[in-house]
């Protein structure tokens, strides 16, 4: 089902496809930590806005037959490269989220890279893990998208998982 899944710069256009994407209540919340108001439209922009005028990060539109269905970043925090993606609700379960992020990761050299995820986002857990990420701690902190602390798992991409999955 992903085989016609490409990644390509953000462009105008896709903003308001993602700002549309990134309304759905359940998303929100199983992302827990997004915007404090993902209604805000001039947050969004000011926030997007920001991110591809960072040469530091690599955000990409996740297309599937030409139509955006989210977006993936790779980006700075501290010393160490994250990545982040976003799937349209509406396609969940397909396999886009690990597509996209199998392909964010092969442009993206910098190794080892970080995420983060909820700990009840068994969903993303699992991304995460089939793109060969491991839990390597835990922390929390306030999740705008529930109003609460929530903990969440650490994960990191080692170098050497890296280097098997390319061979």
């Amino acid at each position: 089902m992903t085989a016609d899944l490409q990644l390509r710069p953000v462009r105008d256009d896709d903003l308001p496809v993602i700002f549309a994407n990134e309304q759905d209540p359940q998303a929100n919340w199983m992302a827990a930590f997004g915007p404090a108001d993902p209604t805000d439209r001039a947050a969004f922009d000011a926030h997007w806005a920001r991110i591809r005028a960072d040469p530091r990060i690599v955000a990409r539109a996740v297309t599937v037959g030409g139509e955006v269905v989210g977006h993936v970043a790779a980006f700075p925090v501290e010393e160490r490269t994250e990545v982040s993606y976003w799937i349209d609700p509406t396609r969940w379960g397909r396999g886009y989220a690990t597509a996209a992020l199998a392909a964010l990761l092969r442009e993206v050299p910098q190794r080892p890279v970080h995420a983060r995820a909820a700990k009840d986002n068994r969903a993303s857990l699992a991304v995460l893990r089939k793109c060969g990420f491991v839990v390597v701690g835990e922390d929390s902190g306030y999740a705008a998208g529930r109003g609460t602390e929530v903990e969440e798992w650490v994960l990191e991409l080692p170098a050497e998982a890296a280097d098997q999955r390319n061979h």
